[in-house]
């Protein structure tokens, strides 16, 4: 196995400023009116394809519109809504207690502090990342998806695969100008040029300064 080689902070800054600049019109990519809707599109867009619950989700928020409907839906009701992401039940279960959580004990809004968005049942550092920096435009961190593990790894930004460290990496690296859109703009350099299998690394606007780790 190849050597994994880390780029240094200088190579890394440059790096970054070409991937922001080729992608900088680049958003979230889930639909959504409201931090009520963002944390349940959120919830249900672990391990699915974002394509998927944006199909679903305008006729479920035609159904559920307010933490009450979510609090108090019926389990199998509220599935036939969403059956077609992954882990369906297991979602719906932690919707539901979500929104009895946010309703009994924060009025029925949507949190927006860190460690209160981190005690709601199906929401880890990422989805709580993603809630601060799309619904209430709170940067604290950087939300770290699949394709950033993957991409924090190939380009040489960070050696973990845990999520923790490589937010932390990235936050010592990534200008926190670019941190509110940094995973987004990760995501779409992989869509388009950093495929999984097959990176089209000929094209790469970053080719002479990725070591290409695992390629």
């Amino acid at each position: 196995m190849t050597e994994f080689i880390l780029l240094d902070k200088q190579k890394a800054e440059k790096a970054i400023e070409i991937l922001e600049s080729s992608y900088r019109n680049v958003k979230y990519y889930l639909n959504f009116n409201g931090p009520l809707q963002l944390l349940v599109a959120a919830i249900l867009s672990a391990q699915t394809k974002d394509t998927v619950v944006n199909e679903l989700t305008p006729e479920l928020f035609k159904k559920y519109r307010t933490v009450k409907d979510f609090s108090e839906a019926d389990p199998q009701k509220l599935l036939s809504y969403v059956k077609r992401v992954s882990f369906a039940e297991n979602k719906v279960k932690h919707i539901i207690s979500c929104c009895k959580i946010i309703s009994e004990k924060y009025g029925g809004k949507i949190p927006n502090k860190m460690d209160e968005l981190l005690s709601l049942p199906g929401v880890g550092r990422k989805t709580a990342n993603t809630i601060l920096i799309n619904a209430f435009n709170i940067v604290e961190g950087i939300p770290v998806d699949t394709w950033v593990i993957k991409l924090s790894y190939r380009i040489g930004l960070s050696k973990s695969n845990k999520p923790d460290e490589i937010e932390n990496d990235l936050k010592g690296i990534v200008n926190k100008k670019y941190w509110k859109n940094f995973a987004y703009v990760l995501k779409e350099h992989g869509h388009r040029i950093c495929q999984s299998t097959k990176p089209k690394c000929e094209i790469c606007p970053i080719k002479d300064l990725c070591p290409k780790n695992g390629v």
